[in-house]
């Protein structure tokens, strides 16, 4: 059994002083003389008192903890921001607690009420695929309950968010495919939903458009943000009679998924289906061949997104006007594209 904690009635009963001037001793109340407060701080150090987290939360409405949640941490990508996350916020005197939501709604909600209900200071997300419903946010933002949205984020709630620009990463991705020759050019898209699957799905028809390159709705297809179904998505593309020269994936969870497609089908990379994917991932330069993809700033995003929270929790009413920060992206061209040195 282990020793029993030092608490403030310990430290009154030693001193035979209330438990309330020994608190307002240990926070330095202008209302307790020097001596006192001399002897309290002297006692609490020799007997190694140590506050209780959760009454100091209670007290200043305020835990030092800020809650995140993320699809998964096993994603690379996500596991990269958290870093981020914690860079700003460790150096800011915040604990990062972090939450999975298995891209699942329910599990989601739960996770925001926990959040809500053991006080944590705010909260940073990216929602999961399969949330369509976004009023356990809007309940506790009504509430002044600090919120920034990153990566996959909620435009109907007036707040902070961090992103990509989504647009330009896949418009760049689909002209790269272009300038590599590709005619018949298909893209596996995440849910649609999803506010980034849009403006991906956008930017790679626009850059069609632009070039002058046809665009069949059967060129598009939808996956979750799985390898397992997209391997499914891109066997369907693969069957068909005009079978595409090119595919641009919404992110590298989705290519991993086409990559073995294509491998299963005997394909070869990039000359007979060039692959481009988006996100970036480490494993991406490990694959045969290894898989071009637009990069993310995902420790910058992450960064970011706590900077903004930190702000809001600080100064609560100076932030009228929400701000969306909208990061750069990068094309990494690697074998699975490359046909042609651009």
């Amino acid at each position: 059994m282990g020793a029993k904690s030092i608490t403030i009635k310990d430290i009154a009963r030693e001193l035979n002083i209330s438990t309330s001037t020994v608190s307002r001793a240990l926070r330095d109340s202008s209302e307790i003389g020097a001596e006192t407060k001399k002897r309290v701080l002297e006692l609490a150090h020799r007997l190694d008192y140590n506050p209780n987290p959760v009454a100091l939360s209670l007290l200043n409405s305020q835990s030092n903890d800020i809650g995140v949640i993320v699809p998964e941490i096993a994603n690379p990508f996500f596991a990269i921001v958290i870093a981020g996350i914690e860079d700003v916020a460790f150096a800011q005197g915040y604990h990062v607690v972090i939450y999975q939501s298995h891209e699942d709604y329910e599990r989601e909600v739960l996770n925001v009420k926990h959040i809500y209900n053991r006080r944590k200071d705010g909260l940073l997300v990216s929602i999961a695929t399969t949330t369509t419903d976004y009023s356990h946010f809007k309940h506790i933002h009504d509430r002044g309950f600090p919120i920034v949205f990153f990566d996959r984020i909620c435009e109907e709630i007036d707040t902070h968010k961090v992103s990509v620009d989504d647009f330009d990463g896949a418009y760049t991705a689909t002209e790269h495919l272009i300038n590599q020759g590709c005619e018949r050019i298909a893209h596996v898209s995440g849910p649609d939903h999803l506010l980034i699957s849009r403006r991906r799905l956008h930017g790679y028809r626009a850059a069609l458009l632009d070039y002058g390159k046809p665009i069949s709705d059967d060129w598009v297809v939808a996956s979750a943000y799985s390898p397992d179904s997209a391997l499914e998505a891109t066997r369907v593309l693969l069957a068909r009679a005009d079978r595409p020269d090119g595919i641009f994936a919404s992110s590298d969870n989705i290519a991993i998924g086409c990559h073995a497609a294509i491998t299963e089908a005997g394909l070869s990379m990039p000359n007979e289906i060039a692959l481009i994917g988006f996100s970036d991932l480490p494993m991406a330069a490990l694959m045969n061949p290894p898989l071009s993809s637009v990069a993310q700033p995902a420790f910058e995003m992450g960064r970011s997104a706590a900077e903004l929270l930190i702000n809001l929790i600080r100064n609560p009413g100076e932030h009228t006007t929400s701000i969306s920060n909208v990061l750069k992206t990068k094309l990494i061209a690697r074998k699975s594209s490359l046909r042609l040195i651009e």
